[in-house]
């Protein structure tokens, strides 16, 4: 007897041996390079809260107002193909009830625009295509994927220096569990304005180089673990201005104890967070488990099909004929 493979056995050996061999490469290939930072991101968030803001045409500090700060982040897609990094446009408007809708952004109560240029896998920033301010630190708008349960130097545009936020367990936004950060930033000299002298005590003098002073009360994140995304962000800002030399603010500019991110925000960073979360778990986990149990039972039944082959006689061969005897 001999033995004949089936088509079917070597085709279910074949199927398997390559799903076996496609589970290692979704985990360790294609799932770290589906884990980049984005080059035509268009997204808006919006915070909202209230405080107290210094009114120009009051020249006065006028508590309890409704505050609004904007901040809209699209991305140079031309700028982040040829330089191979993300390069994200980001402005940030703040605005009282009195400036919105403001028909210009240039018309809002503060408006800072800047570049963020960063690596597309680590987060980490990039020094080129135009950067600014010089942003250094491990995150900034978002976190780096594959969030750790450690502190991060995150950088604060206000302060124009990093801040360090520890990590404080999970929280659930809109019903979705993140990391959470905390943070709070100390009273810092970030700059000088001019001003008329009377704004910080110095009725005297026409003009005033004053010092502009940033704190924050406190900085809450929560960020989705795989993506790093940011689905919950409040801070609590405060600007002050100091007569030249003072230890004591003389004016302030904007306080509040909280500005967060609005339902919708929340809602769209949740979804977008689901989203993108999940199509890393399909490829680093869920297709390459899949691939691999699949594999090795098809390898199995395939292999044991062909070992066993199919058993039937040879054509050389003739069976034993029964033998009859002979009478006469």
């Amino acid at each position: 007897m001999r033995r004949t493979t089936s088509p079917i056995s070597l085709i279910l050996l074949g199927l398997g041996t390559f799903l076996l061999v496609l589970a290692p490469l979704l985990a360790w290939y294609v799932e770290p390079r589906a884990a980049v930072n984005p080059i035509d991101i268009d997204t808006t968030a919006v915070y909202r809260g209230t405080g107290s803001v210094f009114d120009t045409e009051e020249l006065e500090t006028v508590p309890g107002q409704a505050i609004t700060i904007t901040q809209r982040v699209r991305g140079d897609v031309e700028d982040s193909e040829r330089s191979g990094a993300a390069v994200w446009d980001v402005t940030t408007t703040a605005d009282t009830d009195k400036s919105l809708p403001a028909a210009d952004p240039h018309d809002a109560l503060e408006f800072i625009p800047h570049r963020w240029v960063m690596d597309r896998r680590t987060t980490r920033p990039v020094h080129c295509c135009e950067e600014t301010p010089y942003i250094e630190g491990e995150a900034y708008l978002k976190f780096p994927f594959d969030v750790q349960k450690r502190s991060y130097r995150w950088w604060d545009n206000s302060l124009g220096s990093t801040v360090t936020l520890s990590y404080r367990g999970t929280e659930k936004v809109q019903g979705y569990t993140g990391y959470r950060f905390t943070g709070t930033v100390p009273p810092s000299k970030v700059g000088t304005r001019l001003v008329p002298g009377s704004i910080v005590d110095q009725p005297g003098r026409p003009q005033v180089l004053a010092e502009e002073w940033y704190s924050n009360h406190g900085i809450e994140l929560i960020v989705d673990q795989a993506t790093g995304r940011v689905i919950y962000a409040q801070v609590g800002p405060k600007r002050t201005l100091r007569a030249p030399g003072a230890k004591k603010d003389a004016q302030v500019l904007l306080d509040s104890r909280k500005l967060a991110f609005t339902t919708g925000t929340q809602q769209e960073a949740v979804r977008q967070a689901k989203k993108d979360s999940g199509q890393l778990r399909a490829v680093g986990e869920t297709l390459p488990i899949g691939a691999a149990v699949a594999g090795f039972v098809l390898a199995v039944v395939g292999g044991v099909l062909v070992v066993r082959g199919r058993r039937r006689p040879d054509a050389e061969e003739t069976p034993d004929m029964p033998r009859v005897p002979l009478t006469m």
